[in-house]
């Protein structure tokens, strides 16, 4: 007979359950189109109603008084990055928050491709 070892914790059913309820079971945000590194700035034109916001939702207000990374909210939130993109993005639809995404620029991407070319010819 094998051991089938501890009994699952009830914070491991947490875990799971957690980001489902927080995005009402939606995989992928609705509207903006946000990455890892996309910014987010919290608006200074329309108050927070703490009442109509989860907290996660309160946080990334709060902590986007400056402008900062979906990629750095979520390691601050202790949340997957998945999970805030749907919120900042449920914020942004509100326009609680406003979102700017990174634009390639192609002369640099240019520019470091003949960088690596001269690197592999040596």
């Amino acid at each position: 007979m094998t051991d089938p070892g501890p009994p699952p914790s009830p914070d491991d059913d947490d875990a799971l359950v957690r980001p489902y309820v927080l995005t009402s079971g939606r995989q992928h945000a609705s509207g903006a189109q946000l990455t890892m590194i996309s910014v987010v700035v919290a608006s200074t034109t329309e108050a927070a109603e703490p009442n109509s916001l989860e907290p996660e939702q309160l946080s990334i207000l709060r902590l986007c008084h400056a402008p900062m990374s979906v990629a750095e909210l979520a390691a601050r939130l202790d949340l997957p990055v998945a999970v805030v993109k749907i919120l900042v993005a449920d914020l942004a639809t509100r326009g609680q928050v406003h979102t700017r995404n990174p634009q390639e620029n192609p002369a640099r991407r240019e520019m470091l491709e003949a960088v690596l070319d001269g690197i592999q010819r040596l």
